[in-house]
């Protein structure tokens, strides 16, 4: 009989990964040996995506390749544009975006290659056709054309264009593209983890990334973030209610989303600079009501039950003065996530072995058949 693990395979090692690491107790982040603290608000999300997919930090000469390549991959195909109508409308954003995302495969020139080489040009493409399938999306469900990409502005600044309508300012750009920085991976999460296990059937990229999407969808991971703006637009008046809202919630049993981790004992790294955007974009935007609020609440749930926000939690006020929609904000996760995701499938190819966990038997046992006029 194989040992019983944990529950929920907690502190059990999956896979081996250069990719990404996770220390809960001390509150780090580091992508490829880089701790995040040093990465935020430092790096582009292009730059970002070099490092998680290729393995380095670019020079200049690497980061226009690349930015090149993604200008390129910004078309996502006949298959993704026919389905649209008929997604939009019917379910959740992510329940589209997951069968658009599913579809982009069918156009794909490389869909069929399970080369590395064909692996990394699809996780270009991938990172590159992610924003734009979101915000056609939306432009659809809105009933408008969508803003063309401008050539001159990055992914970050691209995307909040095409929401929008209106070109971002440069600050509130680095402010989102931060943002894209910080929700780029976190090791064997749900989502990262289901990717890797559909990659270790020797599966295809888009199939991978189908599966984590779904993963992400879950309240417990991605669709956290679009819990805790509803939470927050639910408390009626302003500040001041906050801690009655908060302690009746924790009275009658009901989990706040935002708050908690299972890996992080301490602060989460990113939210440390969420909490600073949020106040930033507060100042900027001069509507503090869910910054303040959040601070409120944040302070509460400490005292209360001693636990600290984790990513989710400040990304909500951060999204939601961006001018992003709240029910795009897993999308707009995924839009960051896109780059793990294929960085592990990519890693999962190079050096793969079948993910196959034992499980513990808890079913009755000796049973006999017996004919069904007996039973």
């Amino acid at each position: 009989m194989a040992e019983k693990s944990p529950r929920g395979l907690a502190d059990v090692v999956a896979a081996s990964t250069s990719i990404s690491d996770v220390d809960g107790r001390e509150g780090r982040l580091v992508y490829r040996g880089y701790d995040i603290h040093d990465l935020a608000g430092r790096i582009s999300f292009e730059e970002c995506v070099h490092l998680l997919q290729r393995g380095t930090l670019p020079t200049q000469a690497e980061l226009d390749e690349l930015t090149a390549e993604l200008t390129d991959g910004r078309q996502y195909g006949t298959a993704a544009s026919a389905l649209l109508p008929y997604v939009v409308g019917s379910g959740t954003p992510m329940e589209a975006l997951r069968t658009l995302v599913s579809a982009l495969s069918i156009d794909d020139p490389d869909a069929a290659d399970m080369s590395i080489e064909a692996d990394r040009r699809k996780a270009t493409r991938l990172v590159a056709q992610m924003p734009m399938v979101v915000a056609a999306y939306e432009a659809e469900r809105r009933g408008r054309e969508l803003a063309d990409p401008d050539p001159k502005l990055g992914i970050a600044a691209n995307f909040l264009l095409q929401i929008t309508g209106q070109s971002p300012s440069d600050r509130i750009a680095e402010i989102f593209d931060e943002c894209l920085v910080l929700h780029a991976d976190h090791t064997m999460n749900a989502s990262t983890f289901s990717a890797r296990v559909i990659a270790a059937t020797l599966s295809d990229m888009h199939s991978a990334v189908t599966g984590a999407m779904g993963a992400l969808r879950g309240p417990l991971h991605g669709g956290a973030n679009e819990a805790v703006m509803k939470t927050l637009m639910s408390i009626e008046g302003d500040v001041a209610n906050v801690d009655d809202f908060v302690r009746a919630e924790l009275d009658a049993g009901r989990k706040l989303m935002g708050f908690g981790h299972r890996v992080y004992k301490t602060e989460d790294p990113r939210a440390t600079h969420l909490r600073r955007m949020s106040e930033e974009l507060a100042e900027l935007t001069g509507n503090p009501r869910y910054y303040v609020m959040s601070r409120r609440m944040e302070q509460v749930v400490l005292d209360t039950k001693g636990l600290y926000p984790n990513v989710d939690f400040f990304a909500a006020s951060v999204y939601h003065a961006l001018g992003i929609p709240t029910d795009l904000f897993t999308p707009v996760f995924a839009i960051s996530r896109m780059s793990g995701w294929t960085a592990h499938v990519i890693e999962q190819h190079e050096d793969n072995r079948l993910i196959r966990p034992d499980s513990e038997y808890t079913g009755p046992r000796d049973q006999h058949w017996v004919p069904v006029d007996q039973r």
